[in-house]
């Protein structure tokens, strides 16, 4: 027996095929204690994918979730007179910058068919600047964490130049996505991405077995570097059911017995896009996962260490930066995607054990307690809510649960009333963040879910939100505009496109 929940908007996947999106009415429905997503277009017929499979979990995470406020320039379909929503919800809070679409290696599950589109996307470092610029000047607050992407940054000679202009530009986070091939092969190259201002590496890293991660040892050798270098670097697996779904619990163990360069886990359920759009429904399902089935893998594989109820969605935290904002006095970054978009925990080593905060701190109650703070107006609220603060934060910790050599209360409170960078990183680098960010695609978009998505690209055409940058193609179709010829390219600069792989041999 099924029951809707909710009434949505979604695309018909099978016209997404033939690159046309057709907007299509869809509902969220629970049925056998699952949660679904279920839509018919007129066309091609009913289409049904999970989006949770604990329905419990679902509600849960369900009850948090803050409409924010939205740039006025953001563009989902940058080509297209379709409207898919009225308006955006949410501002940049990570701004992704796509530096080229050329790669060393070629993952079978790539979502932005990386090495193989057929023509080279490469902006200048003054059209990169461009493109930045339009998130620093975001309304009502400038984005201020930048991820570099593509395809491999590495790649890039310049890609130095790029993290420098970054920073110049007012950017307080910047990181780096890579294969970490390049930083398995210098450490001195790691050194010199710190020097130029990267605060995060943020690496690939599907295992730790050779069938689950064929890179696995150059990952390590990366790892060894970034530790040399003092860069700190947050494992990213993507999640593939008949691939790897028995590893999450060794990735984990690996990050907890490196804690000291590792600053968190962040897994990607594969979302099927890019290079994998056109696989069979026996394929996609045999590897498909969702936020349910990979915490409960997770809770398995640690014997319960760190269990379902430990994680709380993105926007939990949303309060924190209403808090700030009373502190300080000035509009800050809110956390306002939908509860669908991911989840997350913190877990402190404590002996060979992993203890999540939860263990040893009313998350909840501390979240309410934020919440009634910011609320606070007139004279001298910012002396007046540290003083609060101070006092009543420790109605809601265990000292006696509490990880020894952790002093949670200081993390709390300095985290919340810093409001800064740096008073957040002194509780990332105690502290192990394991996230989850499951993207979008045409089989289970929710047009919803979208308009508050948090994660947008700055791109030539505009800002454009990362569910349709690659869950609709977007991202192709503005690279390929913006692109030159594959052999155009090779004659420019006197090299070959497969001169980029990477030839497979050992690093030392």
């Amino acid at each position: 027996m099924s029951q809707v929940i909710e009434n949505v908007e979604s695309v018909c996947p099978e016209c997404f095929k033939g690159e046309e999106i057709n907007k299509i009415p869809a509902q969220i429905v629970e049925e056998d204690g699952k949660i679904w997503i279920e839509k018919k277009c007129p066309e091609h017929g009913s289409f049904k994918s999970v989006v949770f499979a604990d329905s419990k979990l679902y509600k849960k995470w369900e009850k948090y979730g803050e409409a924010g406020e939205g740039p006025e320039n953001v563009k989902p379909l940058p080509f297209s007179e379709t409207q898919l929503y009225d308006k955006h919800k949410s501002q940049s809070v990570l701004t992704n910058v796509f530096v080229t679409n050329r790669c060393n290696l070629r993952c079978s599950y790539c979502f932005a068919n990386s090495g193989a589109e057929g023509f080279v996307y490469e902006p200048s470092l003054e059209e990169l600047e461009e493109m930045m610029r339009q998130v620093r000047e975001e309304k009502p607050v400038p984005s201020k964490a930048v991820q570099i992407t593509g395809g491999e940054p590495t790649i890039r000679n310049d890609l130095l130049d790029i993290v420098e202009m970054a920073v110049d530009m007012g950017f307080r986070h910047v990181q780096v996505n890579t294969n970490g091939i390049k930083l398995a092969e210098s450490g001195e190259y790691c050194q010199e991405l710190r020097d130029a201002g990267v605060n995060t590496i943020y690496m690939s890293f599907d295992g730790l077995t050779k069938e689950s991660n064929p890179w696995i040892e150059q990952n390590k050798k990366a790892i060894e570097n970034l530790r040399k270098a003092g860069l700190g670097v947050v494992l990213v697996p993507t999640v593939i059911k008949d691939m790897n779904l028995d590893q999450l619990g060794d990735i984990i163990n690996y990050a907890k017995e490196n804690l000291d360069v590792v600053r968190g886990v962040n897994f990607q359920p594969v979302s099927f896009t890019g290079r994998i759009t056109n696989i069979t429904e026996e394929d996609r399902e045999s590897g498909r996962v969702d936020y349910a089935t990979m915490i409960k893998q997770i809770e398995k594989d640690l014997d319960g260490q760190i269990g379902e109820e430990d994680w709380y969605p993105v926007p939990f935290v949303y309060p924190i930066s209403k808090l700030v904002e009373t502190v300080k006095g000035e509009r800050q970054v809110e956390f306002t995607p939908s509860p669908k978009c991911g989840g997350a925990t913190y877990a402190f080593v404590d002996g060979d054990e992993l203890v999540p905060v939860t263990d040893f701190v009313g998350v909840e109650g501390l979240i309410e307690l934020i919440e009634k703070e910011s609320e606070k107006s007139g004279p001298m609220k910012k002396i007046r809510t540290g003083i609060s603060l101070m006092r009543k934060v420790s109605d809601y910790i265990d000292e006696e649960k509490s990880p020894e050599g952790v002093d949670i209360k200081g993390l709390i409170v300095d985290a919340i009333r810093g409001g800064d960078y740096n008073s957040l990183g002194d509780f990332h680098k105690k502290s192990l963040f394991l996230g989850s960010m499951w993207f979008q695609d045409a089989w289970n978009l929710n047009m919803d879910r979208l308009s508050r998505c948090v994660i947008h690209y700055a791109t030539p055409e505009g800002i454009v939100p990362f569910c349709t940058y690659n869950g609709l193609n977007v991202g192709q179709k503005i690279r390929e505009k913006h692109s030159i010829p594959v052999d155009e390219w090779e004659e420019k600069t006197g090299k070959e496109m497969r001169d980029d792989l990477w030839d497979g041999s050992p690093i030392s």
